[in-house]
């Protein structure tokens, strides 16, 4: 990757009538030939982000730049970007491939080589028989694929992509994001992708850029994101929700269930502490103590945590147990803590995991190799 970027915003601010500031002194840098998402929860000021690059929205101060042009008195026509949205704004009156060509058309080209490109888009997206179809004859899966494939067809410098797969069933989604990055990646187009679901994200993105009230909460790699958040939101926003109030100790921090180890140290004053679901594992039978909910550490230098399961989910590979460790020393507003643990085998007769049932008490030991401290940030609401 070459450290110039291809796209550079600078320090950009944009408030709407009504006092709402959608982005906030924010910014930021794409690289050529990668794919950047945006994440965030609704009204952060992604898409305005993507409308400011697209020129459809102008900036009340910063900088937009792109292959080191300044693009403030470039209009929207002359940028040479692509689009693609969740409603896919095919024309319905069209058949594929005349909804493919339509940019091609647009700029120029001979009826040969519009024909010559339709044919290689058709080719990429899987869908080569389809050019004479009509948009009503097309699967949802299918819709998706013509509308990348129209907008990759002028081979756009930069293609920005909102939502694109948001009206799509949750398994179709998973099919796509895969197909899309492996289209995105042959094509070697660089792309700025709007979504607010992680785990789209996650299969999508070399860099995810996590985005909260206007400015940018944590800029990285999905696995560094995921693996080190640094701050609460984004923990929450990750969907990493064991997040406890803390304060430094002699050996790590103190926390509301009890001490804590930690492995790096820890700065003064209230921290939060992240305990991640796959921390814990199931405490073998032998490792009963009297400390109620106490936890205490055991001589393999985990956490014994006893608690009640309030809820279990079945996840395929894991189960998600809510578990409930609240006690007379513990504060009463302490949410339950998550787990995933992995389903147990049974036999062909009794396939059911060995898991208290709702109710019952639980022993866990929770890896502290697996915790990380983060800045305090409030409670998840």
């Amino acid at each position: 990757m070459i450290s110039t970027p291809l796209l550079q915003l600078e320090d950009v601010s944009k408030q709407f009538a009504g006092g709402t500031l959608a982005l906030d002194h924010l910014s930021l840098a794409l690289y050529s030939g990668e794919i950047l998402c945006l994440l965030g929860p609704s009204g952060c000021g992604k898409t305005t982000l993507l409308r400011v690059v697209a020129g459809l929205e102008k900036t009340d101060q910063g900088l937009v730049h792109f292959g080191g042009k300044d693009l403030a008195d470039v209009p929207v026509h002359r940028r040479g970007f692509g689009f693609m949205f969740q409603d896919f704004a095919l024309f319905p009156h069209r058949t594929v491939a005349e909804n493919i060509a339509f940019g091609l058309r647009m700029a120029g080209l001979s009826r040969s080589q519009q024909e010559t490109r339709v044919n290689e888009m058709l080719e990429l997206v899987n869908l080569p028989s389809y050019g004479k179809r009509t948009i009503f004859e097309l699967s949802g899966g299918e819709r998706q694929r013509i509308a990348l494939a129209r907008s990759l067809a002028p081979k756009p410098a930069l293609l920005m992509l909102d939502e694109p797969l948001g009206s799509l069933d949750r398994a179709l989604r998973e099919e796509l994001v895969e197909e899309l990055r492996a289209i995105l990646k042959e094509m070697k187009v660089s792309a700025l992708y709007v979504t607010h679901d992680q785990d789209e994200a996650m299969a999508l993105g070399d860099r995810m850029v996590i985005m909260q009230r206007g400015h940018i909460e944590q800029d990285g790699a999905p696995a560094a994101l995921y693996l080190h958040p640094a701050t609460p939101f984004v923990a929450r926003f990750l969907g990493l929700t064991n997040l406890l109030p803390a304060t430094p100790s002699v050996l790590g921090v103190m926390t509301p269930i009890g001490p804590f180890p930690t492995t790096a140290p820890v700065s003064t004053g209230q921290v939060t502490l992240l305990i991640r679901p796959e921390a814990a594992r199931l405490a073998p039978a032998n490792s009963q103590n009297s400390f109620g909910f106490q936890p205490v550490t055991n001589s393999q230098a985990e956490i014994l945590l006893r608690g009640r399961v309030l809820a279990v989910t079945y996840h395929g590979s894991y189960y998600r147990i809510e578990v409930d460790i609240k006690s007379n020393t513990v504060k009463p507003d302490l949410p339950a803590l998550v787990f995933h643990l992995p389903t147990l085998q049974g036999n062909e007769h009794n396939p059911i995991p060995q898991y208290p049932d709702i109710g019952g008490q639980i022993d866990l030991l929770i890896d502290p190799r697996l915790a990380t401290v983060l800045p305090y940030g409030a409670p998840a609401p």
